[in-house]
C-alpha cells in the first residue's frame, strides 16, 4: 500500500492544484457555502487503488466509470452514502479452453453470487468526502475476498486475524483492570467475537450438501404457468394431444426423470466420516442433510413433477414412473435423517465451544452427556458413530479447557488460586469420567436392544493426557508448596536462621520453581513432553540440595526429643515433607520408638474401656446431650474404636504402608485386631432388640393419671411410658448410626415420635402448673389475685381427663384417608396446644404477681422504717398504688377483697407508727425542765435516732419562748398561754396528719362505671385511724398539754404578782402594817423571800417545751422591787428608831424610879417592872 498511497496523494493535489487555478471549486466566500466533493477526484483514486487489488489494467477497468458514475460518487460523498462496492464479476464461459474474462462494477449495494471474484468494500470515515484532504486519510479499504463456494473462510480470516486482534490489542493497551472492563462491557464484546468467530468456523467446517435443482421441460413449465393463472389445477389435458404421444417429448422427460434420480441418489446416498471433523460438523452434517431433502420432497410434490409423471404413465412408460421412488432412496433416507436429528436437534455443544470458564465448560459437559443419554435411547442414531462423536467432543473439551487453562498462566499463580483452578479442573474431569460411564452403560443397553453387531464400547478420550498431566501438575505443585512452606523462615527449620550450611534454602527452592516457570505445562505433545522431563529434572536436582539439609535438620529434631509424644509432634509439624521419598527414608529408624508410645496408647484405650460406660464421664455428657443409653455406649464404644484407627494411622503416616509386615509392627496389628472385636457394638445392639421384644410397649390409655403421693395427697401427672421416649431417641440414633431397626420396633418409634412433641409438652406443661401451683401455695396472699386463671387450668385438667392417647396415635393414619375428620382430630392437638397456654398464661400470670407482691410487700414492710415524713409514705403507697394498678390492668380477679385486706395491714401499720408518734410527742412534752437533765434526755434522744431506722427520733417538738414583759407599767406574757397551746395542738395535728392525710390505697381506679355513676368515697384518707387506738393513748398529749398550760399559768402568776409593785400605795402598805413591827418584820423576811423570783443570773425559765423569758422585766422588778424595800425598810428603821427610843426612855424611867426605892422598901413584896 506505501507504493500505491504515494501516486494517489501525488495525484490528488495536482488535480486540486488544476482545480484551484481554475476557480472553478471554491466559491470566493467559502464559509457561506459547502465545496463540492469532484468526483474526478475519486475517478484518480480508484485507476490507482484497484489495478493492484484486482490485478486489472487501467483499460479493464473502464466499465466502472459509466454514465452513472458521477452521481453514485457525488450520492456517496454526501451525507447519504456511507459505503460503496467494487465489485470484479467473473463472466460465463462458453467452454473451458477460453481465457476467463471479468466485469467490474461499482454499486452502493451489495449482494452475492459464485461468479463475484473479489468485492472491495469502500467505507467513508466521516460524514462526508473533502477535496482538500486525501482520501487515504477518509476512506477504509476492506477486500472481501470471493469465487469461494462460501464467504465462510473469509469472512473467519478477517474477524480472527484483523478484527478480533486488533481489538484485544486496543483493550490491553489502553489497560484499565477487571472491574473497569466489566463496567463498560468488554468482557460481554470479547465473548461475542469468540462466538461468532466459532460460528463462522462452524459453517466452514460443514459439509455442504449440494443443492438440487430438479430440470423441468419448458413446454411442461409453461402449461402449469398457464393453468395457474387461469385458476385451473394443472393436468395432461392443459398439454396438446400431439404431445402426448410424441416419443422425442416423452423421451426427454424420461432422461428428466432419470437425472432426477441420480441428483437426487447424490444427495440420499452422502455420507461423511464422524472420525475425521469436529462434532460440529457431524451435527451440521445431519441438521443440513434434513433441510436438503424437505427441500427436494417439495420440488417433488410439486405441480410440474406430478404433470411429468402423468405423462410418462399416460404413456405407459411405466419403469420410469413405478420404481421412481424406491431408486431415489429418499423416503427411507428422510426418515432416518429424521430420526438421527432427535439427537441432533438443539445439541448443546455451543455451550462447550463458547465456555470462558471453568464452571460454563463444566455445565456444558453436564449438559452435552444428559442430551446424548436421554436423546441416544429415542433416536437410532449407530452407536458405531455414536463413538467417534463423543471423542470429536472431547477433542473439542480438550481444546476449550487448554484455551481457558492457558489464559491464567497457572505457575505464575498464587497457589490458592492455582490449587482452586485445578480443583475445579479435576472436578470436570471428573464430571465427564461419571457421565462417560452413564454413556457406555447407555450404549451397551441400545446396542442389546437394536441386536446390532457387537462392537467395544470404547471411547479414547483427547483429554487423558492434558487429564494425567494435570494431575500430576497438581501434586507436583502441591509438593512445592509444602517445602516452600517448611523452608520459609517463620517454619521450624528456619529456627538458626535461612541459611543451613552455608545454603539459602528458601532461595534454593524459589530458583529450582523459576526453571518449571518458564515452559508450558501443558504442552501434552511429544516435544512438550521431553522439554517437561529436562525442566523437572533441573527441578530435582536443586530441591534435592535442599531435601538433604531437611534431612539434617529433621534428624536432629529427633534426636533430641524426649518421649514419643515430641517425636509425633515433629512428624506432624513436618509431615507434609514425608511424602518426599528420601526423607521419609531418613526417618525410618524412629520406627520401634514409635511403635512403642502407640502401644502405650493402646493400652490405655483398653483401661478406658476397661472402666465400663456407665462409669465413664461420657456417661454422664451424653445425659447432658440427651443421647439414651444403648446409643451413648454404641458411640462411646466406636470412639474408642475411632481413636485406635487414629493411632494406627498415625504410625502408618510416619512409617508408611506396609508397617505392618515387620514383627513388631504384625503384632502390634494383631493386638489392635483383637481389641477392636472388643469394641464390636453388635452385641449390645442384638440385647437392646431382644429386651424391646420381651416388653409390651406401646402408646394408649387416658392423657392423665391421678398419682398418690408417699407423704400424703394427689398429684397431677401425665400418663406416658418414658421409656417410650428412650425407644424412639434409641432408635432415631441407631438409625444414624447406620444400624438397620426392625419395622416392627421402628412403627412402635415412628407412633412414640408422633406422640413425642406432645408428650413432651404435656409433660412440661404438667410439670409447670405443679411449680406454679407450690409458688401459690409458698405465697399465700397471691391465692385470690390468681384464681381465675387457677380455675381455668383445672377446667383445660377436667376436659383433658377423657381423652386417650389413641387419638394422636391414630390421627396421623385417618388424616391421611379423610379428610373431614382432620379437623374433629385437630382438636385433641388443639388442646394441647390450648392446654400449654392456659398453663403459660397461669405461670406468667403468678410470677408477675409474685413480683409484684414482693414489692408491695417490701414497701409495705418499709412503711413501719421509713422516715416519719409525709414524702416518704407517700412515695411508698405510691409504688404500691402503682403495683394495683398494673394488678388492676392485667386483669386479675378479686382485686378489691385482696387490696381491701392490703389496706387494713397497712392501716395495722401506719397504727402503729402513729402511736410511736403521739408516744414520742408526750415524751418530748415529759422532759425535764433543768438544763442539766434536758442535756441527758437530748442525748439519749440522738442515741436513739442513730441505732433506731425511722426517723421518729429526729421529730422534736420547737420550745415556744414566752416573753414576760412591762409595757405602761403593767406586766403581761407575750404571747399568751391559749397560743402555747394552740401551737402544741397544731403540732400534734401536723404529726398525725403525715399518716391521716395519706391518700388510701384503691382497686378502683380504672374502673371507670364508679365514676360515669357519680359515686363519691368518702374515707379516702387514713383520718380514721384516730378512732382505733385501743387505750386512752390519743387523750394523753392532751393531758399532757393542759398540764402544762397549768404548770405555766401557775408560774406566770407569780410574775404577774409584782404587777402591786405599781398598783399598790406604799401609804396603803403602811397603814395597813400599823406599827408592829413583827408584821413589819414579817414583810421584810417575804420580800426577800419573793427576791428568788427574780433576782437571779438566769434570764428565762425553761418548762422543756416552753421557756418564759423574763429578761426585760427582770431588772425593772428589781428595781421597782428594791426602791420598795428601801421604802419599807426605811420606814421599819424610823418605825424601829421610834420604838427603842421609846424602850429607851422606859428605861431609863424605870432605872430612875428604881434608884429612888430601896433594897429594903422591896423585900417581902414582888415588884414588877
Amino acid at each position: 500500500m506505501a507504493g500505491i498511497e504515494g501516486p494517489l496523494t501525488n495525484g490528488v493535489s495536482r488535480a486540486n492544484g488544476a482545480l484551484n487555478g481554475n476557480g472553478d471549486l471554491h466559491d470566493p466566500i467559502p464559509q457561506e457555502s459547502p465545496i463540492a466533493f469532484d468526483p474526478s477526484l475519486f475517478r484518480s483514486y480508484l485507476l490507482s487503488l484497484l489495478p493492484p487489488i484486482f490485478g486489472a489494467s487501467p483499460e479493464e477497468l473502464e466499465s466502472i466509470f459509466d454514465d452513472d458514475f458521477h452521481e453514485r460518487v457525488s450520492r456517496f460523498a454526501g451525507e447519504g452514502g456511507g459505503v460503496i462496492y467494487v465489485v470484479k464479476k467473473k463472466d460465463e464461459q462458453e467452454s473451458e479452453d477460453t481465457p476467463p474474462t471479468y466485469t467490474y462494477k461499482l454499486t452502493p449495494t451489495l449482494t452475492y453470487d459464485p461468479s463475484h471474484v473479489t468485492t472491495l468494500a469502500i467505507i467513508k470515515r466521516g460524514p462526508i468526502l473533502d477535496s482538500t484532504s486525501p482520501l487515504a486519510t477518509q476512506l477504509h479499504i476492506l477486500n472481501l475476498f470471493g469465487s469461494d463456494e462460501t464467504p465462510y473462510e473469509s469472512l473467519h480470516a478477517v474477524i480472527s486475524c484483523a478484527m478480533k486482534p486488533y481489538f484485544e490489542a486496543f483493550v490491553g493497551a489502553r489497560g484499565g483492570g477487571k472491574d473497569g472492563d466489566s463496567k463498560m462491557g468488554i468482557p460481554v464484546t470479547k465473548k461475542k467475537f469468540a462466538e461468532l468467530e466459532l460460528s463462522l468456523l462452524h459453517l466452514q467446517q460443514n459439509v455442504e450438501i449440494p443443492e438440487t435443482h430438479l430440470i423441468i421441460h419448458p413446454v411442461i413449465q409453461r402449461a402449469v404457468e398457464q393453468a395457474r393463472q387461469n385458476g385451473q389445477r394443472p393436468g395432461i389435458s392443459d398439454l396438446p394431444p400431439k404431445l402426448l404421444s410424441d416419443s422425442t417429448f416423452l423421451n426427454t422427460l424420461q432422461n428428466h426423470v432419470n437425472q432426477w434420480i441420480k441428483s437426487i441418489q447424490t444427495v440420499t446416498k452422502l455420507n461423511r466420516d464422524v472420525s475425521s471433523g469436529t462434532a460440529s460438523q457431524e451435527i451440521n452434517f445431519w441438521l443440513s442433510m434434513e433441510r436438503a431433502l424437505e427441500g427436494i420432497d417439495a420440488q417433488l410434490r410439486s405441480d410440474e413433477v406430478t404433470m411429468v409423471m402423468e405423462c410418462l404413465r399416460n404413456a405407459k412408460r411405466f419403469h420410469a414412473t413405478v420404481s421412481f421412488l424406491a431408486d431415489t432412496g429418499l423416503k427411507d433416507t428422510m426418515d432416518t435423517v429424521h430420526k438421527y436429528n432427535q439427537l441432533m436437534k438443539d445439541f448443546p455443544l455451543n455451550e462447550l465451544l463458547s465456555a470462558t470458564d471453568l464452571e460454563k465448560i463444566q455445565e456444558a459437559v453436564v449438559l452435552i452427556f444428559g442430551h446424548i443419554n436421554r436423546k441416544l435411547k429415542l433416536s437410532p442414531y449407530p452407536i458405531r458413530r455414536a463413538l467417534p462423536l463423543v471423542e470429536a467432543i472431547s477433542r473439542d473439551f480438550n481444546d476449550q479447557l487448554l484455551r481457558v487453562l492457558t489464559s491464567h498462566r497457572l505457575l505464575y499463580t498464587p497457589y490458592d488460586t492455582f490449587e482452586r483452578l485445578l480443583s475445579q479442573t479435576m472436578a470436570i474431569f471428573r464430571t465427564w469420567d461419571d457421565h462417560m460411564k452413564e454413556f457406555t452403560n447407555i450404549a451397551r443397553e441400545v446396542t442389546r436392544k437394536r441386536g446390532e453387531k457387537f462392537i467395544p464400547i470404547k471411547v479414547v478420550p483427547a483429554h487423558a493426557k492434558l487429564q494425567d498431566r494435570i494431575r500430576y501438575l497438581r501434586d507436583w505443585r502441591k509438593q512445592h508448596e509444602q517445602l516452600a512452606v517448611m523452608t520459609a523462615p517463620t517454619k521450624g527449620l528456619g529456627g538458626v536462621g535461612n541459611e543451613i550450611g552455608g545454603m539459602d534454602m528458601e532461595a534454593e527452592v524459589k530458583e529450582a520453581y523459576e526453571v518449571m516457570k518458564r515452559i508450558d505445562v501443558l504442552d501434552v505433545s511429544m516435544e512438550g513432553g521431553e522439554i517437561w522431563v529436562a525442566a523437572e529434572n533441573a527441578y530435582n536436582e536443586r530441591v534435592a540440595r535442599v531435601e538433604n539439609q531437611i534431612i539434617a535438620r529433621l534428624r536432629d529434631r529427633l534426636g533430641t526429643a524426649r518421649n514419643a509424644n515430641e517425636m509425633f509432634r515433629v512428624f506432624s509439624k513436618f509431615n507434609a515433607l514425608f511424602v518426599r521419598p528420601k526423607i521419609r527414608g531418613a526417618i525410618q529408624e524412629y520406627q520401634t520408638q514409635l511403635i512403642d508410645s502407640v502401644k502405650e496408647d493402646i493400652k490405655r484405650l483398653h483401661e478406658k474401656f476397661k472402666t465400663q460406660y456407665r462409669s465413664s464421664e461420657a456417661y454422664h455428657m451424653s445425659q447432658m446431650r440427651d443421647l439414651p443409653p444403648i446409643s451413648g455406649a454404641i458411640i462411646w464404644a466406636r470412639q474408642i474404636d475411632r481413636q485406635l484407627q487414629t493411632y494406627m494411622k498415625r504410625v502408618e503416616d510416619v512409617l508408611g504402608k506396609g508397617w505392618e509386615l515387620y514383627a513388631e509392627g504384625q503384632k502390634l496389628q494383631s493386638e489392635s485386631s483383637a481389641f477392636r472385636k472388643k469394641l464390636d457394638v453388635r452385641p449390645v445392639y442384638d440385647a437392646w432388640l431382644h429386651d424391646i421384644a420381651r416388653r409390651d410397649m406401646g402408646v394408649g390409655g387416658r392423657l392423665f393419671e391421678i398419682v398418690r403421693l408417699r407423704g400424703g395427697g394427689y398429684q397431677l401427672a401425665v400418663n406416658f411410658d418414658p421409656q417410650i421416649i428412650t425407644l424412639f431417641k434409641e432408635v432415631r440414633n441407631l438409625l444414624w448410626q447406620n444400624f438397620q431397626v426392625p419395622h416392627a420396633i421402628t412403627n412402635m418409634a415412628k407412633d412414640a415420635k408422633r406422640v413425642y412433641p406432645h408428650a413432651v409438652s404435656l409433660m412440661e406443661t404438667v410439670r409447670t402448673y405443679g411449680q406454679t401451683l407450690d409458688l401459690v401455695e409458698n405465697n399465700k396472699g397471691i391465692e385470690w389475685l390468681v384464681a381465675e386463671y387457677r380455675n381455668e387450668a383445672q377446667r383445660m385438667v377436667t376436659k383433658g381427663m377423657n381423652i386417650r392417647w389413641d387419638y394422636f396415635v391414630n390421627q396421623y393414619d385417618t388424616a391421611r384417608y379423610s379428610v373431614s375428620d382432620g379437623a374433629r382430630d385437630n382438636r385433641h392437638i388443639q388442646f394441647v396446644r390450648e392446654f400449654a397456654s392456659v398453663v403459660s398464661i397461669l405461670q406468667d400470670k403468678t410470677n408477675n404477681v409474685i413480683d409484684l407482691y414482693k414489692d408491695i410487700l417490701r414497701s409495705v414492710e418499709e412503711l413501719s422504717t421509713c422516715p416519719y415524713t409525709p414524702e416518704a409514705f407517700r412515695e411508698l403507697l405510691g409504688k404500691i398504688q402503682a403495683a394495683i394498678d398494673r394488678l388492676n390492668l392485667e386483669g386479675y380477679a378479686n382485686l378489691d377483697h385482696w387490696v381491701a385486706e392490703l389496706d387494713q395491714r397497712i392501716e395495722g401499720i401506719l397504727l402503729q407508727r402513729v402511736s410511736h408518734v403521739i408516744q414520742l410527742f408526750c415524751s418530748e412534752f415529759e422532759r425535764a425542765d433543768d438544763h442539766d437533765s434536758r442535756r441527758e434526755i437530748l442525748s439519749r434522744r440522738d442515741k436513739r435516732a442513730k441505732n433506731d431506722k425511722s426517723a421518729e427520733g429526729t421529730l422534736a417538738l420547737t420550745p415556744i419562748v414566752h416573753e414576760i414583759r412591762i409595757q405602761n407599767q403593767v406586766i403581761f406574757l407575750d404571747p399568751p398561754i391559749e397560743h402555747a397551746r394552740a401551737v402544741w395542738i397544731h403540732q400534734l395535728h401536723d404529726w398525725l396528719g403525715t399518716v391521716c392525710r395519706l391518700k388510701r390505697i384503691q382497686s378502683s381506679r380504672y374502673e371507670i362505671g364508679l365514676q360515669m355513676q357519680g359515686h363519691t368515697v368518702t374515707n379516702l384518707t387514713y383520718t380514721s385511724l384516730l378512732t382505733k387506738f385501743p387505750d386512752a393513748t390519743l387523750e394523753k398529749p392532751f393531758a399532757l398539754i393542759e398540764q402544762k398550760v397549768q404548770s405555766l399559768k401557775d408560774y406566770v402568776a407569780k410574775w404577774l404578782q409584782f404587777q402591786s409593785l405599781w398598783d399598790l400605795e406604799a401609804e396603803y402598805v403602811f397603814n395597813r402594817l400599823g406599827d408592829s413591827l413583827a408584821l413589819w418584820q414579817q414583810l421584810l423576811t417575804e420580800i426577800k423571800k419573793a427576791r428568788s423570783t427574780f433576782d437571779t443570773s438566769e434570764t428565762q425559765k425553761s418548762f422543756g417545751v416552753c421557756v418564759i423569758d423574763y429578761e426585760q422585766v427582770q431588772a425593772r422588778v428589781n428595781a421597782k422591787y428594791d426602791a420598795w424595800q428601801r421604802d419599807i425598810l426605811s420606814r421599819f428603821g424610823v418605825k424601829l428608831g421610834n420604838a427603842m427610843k421609846e424602850m429607851h426612855a422606859s428605861i431609863l424611867k424605870a432605872r430612875n424610879d428604881l434608884e429612888h426605892h430601896s433594897i429594903e422598901g422591896l423585900v417581902g413584896a414582888p415588884r414588877r417592872f
